[in-house]
């Protein structure tokens, strides 16, 4: 699977250690910034992942800022992006499994990395279940 991944000031510090992760498990690791602490802006680093999302069809998004908040709100308005904010692998599941998300929101400040990698193997296993859910997923996009 291909990741584009993104944070703001608050996610800068566990990213390297999630973009490890990722590759090691065979994933594709796509880090569109920012490289450094220095106080950024998340709805524009949100934005950006977004839109590569949606260009490249087949991939997802892994967005990290303080709490994961800003970063769902920001990205929840671009269309077809369904981002998901998650504080455990349970959510993760059921992210992908009802909801077809495919943008993966998350606070470093909420979850340490043992969390956030349960967080990740659990979005990564999971695919969406269709059926009943594939209805109330196009009354998400209205």
């Amino acid at each position: 699977m291909k990741f584009f991944i993104a944070t703001d000031h608050a996610g800068v510090a566990i990213k390297p250690s999630i973009i490890k992760m990722l590759k090691t498990r065979g994933h594709e690791v796509v880090d569109l910034g920012p490289s450094n602490n220095e106080r950024v802006d998340y709805p524009d680093y949100a934005h950006k992942l977004c839109l590569k999302v949606l260009e490249e069809t087949g991939t997802q998004g892994i967005l990290i800022c303080g709490t994961g908040i800003g970063m769902s709100l920001a990205a929840n308005k671009n269309t077809n992006i369904r981002a998901a904010l998650c504080h455990d692998a349970y959510t993760a599941s059921m992210a992908r499994a009802h909801n077809d998300a495919n943008v993966l929101c998350f606070g470093e400040r909420v979850v340490g990395i043992g969390v956030a990698e349960s967080i990740i193997d659990a979005w990564c296993n999971e695919g969406f279940k269709g059926e009943i859910h594939a209805n109330r997923v196009k009354k998400i996009e209205l």
